[in-house]
């Protein structure tokens, strides 16, 4: 994102190579620039969360933060192998991580499906280790399951979202769906970062292609 366009190494790292990280924790705002709702948890017992890499962290995370029934988001860094990275370290290549956003849904006025739907048209899921103008291992597309229903919903509109793109000539989705593992925050800059700095650059973009809806049902 920054010193546009970014081009950075398009392959993850052995676990032997990873940078090691660091014990401390990055420090977190108190609360979402938006809506003030907390970035950390605990949070209320009606919500779900929902983790999702797009490309860069900026963009995708306005997507969320403006759709209906959205408690609250952050950016961070998943899918990777070193503690607690820095920014710098996730664009060097050197973590496996991935920009990713936090989504925290009101399950009483939204679900997991619409988060889904945000997800497949928001971005190109068909790019591999870049997203737009922007290349390398933490641009990459990623969803990331908490529960077997997560994972279910995720590959069954993977699959049905598949079908449209093939018909609309659209390559293959090489998004990544894997349980998600740890979650690191970025930096207090990174977060809502577009609210802040209305002019800031996006860098993502969908394929045009509607993700069908209806294909699962989550049950409660």
């Amino acid at each position: 994102m920054f010193g546009m366009f970014a081009r950075h190494s398009t392959t993850l790292p052995a676990p032997s190579d990873a940078l090691p990280g660091r014990p401390e924790r990055m420090p977190v705002p108190e609360a979402h620039f938006v809506n003030s709702h907390p970035l950390e948890p605990p949070f209320p017992e009606w919500t779900e969360r929902a983790l999702f890499g797009m490309g860069c962290f900026w963009g995708a995370e306005r997507l969320f933060w403006e759709a209906p029934g959205v408690y609250s988001t952050s950016v961070g860094y998943a899918a990777g192998l070193t503690p607690n990275p820095s920014y710098e370290e996730v664009c060097s290549g050197g973590t496996g991580h991935t920009e990713a956003v936090l989504v925290v849904f009101d399950t009483r006025a939204t679900s997991y499906e619409a988060m889904l739907r945000i997800f497949w048209e928001g971005h190109d899921p068909t790019q591999g280790m870049r997203q737009g103008n922007d290349s390398g291992t933490q641009y990459r597309s990623g969803l990331y399951w908490h529960s077997e229903a997560q994972r279910r919903a995720a590959e069954a509109t993977r699959d049905a979202y598949q079908e449209r793109l093939t018909a609309a000539g659209h390559g293959r989705i090489t998004a990544e769906i894997a349980e998600a593992g740890e979650y690191y925050y970025a930096e207090g800059y990174h977060q809502q970062y577009l609210a802040k700095n209305p002019d800031g650059y996006c860098g993502i973009g969908g394929t045009g292609v509607a993700c069908p809806t209806g294909v699962v049902g989550l049950g409660g």
